[in-house]
């Protein structure tokens, strides 16, 4: 795995793994079931994947608004690009809401509804919260 999605915490965050992408919990949640969506690839340039990445790309969407629109109901998903501290080709992947979802006792907010994102706003999550939160969302995607 590449020094991204290390950085993302794998594997402990791992909620899915595919031949080119993985699908990581994103350690601070700005949304309810905020993910991090990385190529396995070391490319840093999105345009550098080879195809079969790309083409596996559209199953992976798929899978991933199906799960999350189960989980926390979201009205529009966005997928953001960034790559500007971590290297490697990978989206955050932040469903949006109005008002707030719960887990596990701890209530999320989206505080950027309904423009931009406030990763700011993110909750932070513990072992525990991760676990119980990673544990949630990996079936979904069975």
């Amino acid at each position: 795995m590449n020094e991204t999605i290390e950085k993302f915490g794998f594997p402990e965050t791992l909620v899915h793994e595919y031949e080119h992408w993985v699908v990581l919990l994103r350690p601070a949640q700005p949304t309810l079931g905020s993910l991090v969506l990385a190529a396995k690839s070391d490319c840093t340039n999105f345009s550098a994947l080879p195809a079969e990445a790309f083409a596996e790309l559209a199953a992976v969407t798929k899978a991933i608004e199906d799960a999350l629109k189960t989980f926390v109901r979201y009205a529009k998903i966005n997928y953001l690009m960034l790559m500007m501290v971590d290297p490697n080709v990978h989206f955050h992947v932040i469903p949006r809401y109005d008002g707030a979802r719960e887990f596990a006792g701890t209530e999320y907010i989206d505080a950027g509804w309904p423009k931009v994102p406030d990763l700011g706003s993110a909750v932070a999550l513990d072992g525990d919260a991760k676990a119980a939160l990673r544990d949630a969302l990996t079936p979904l995607f069975a």
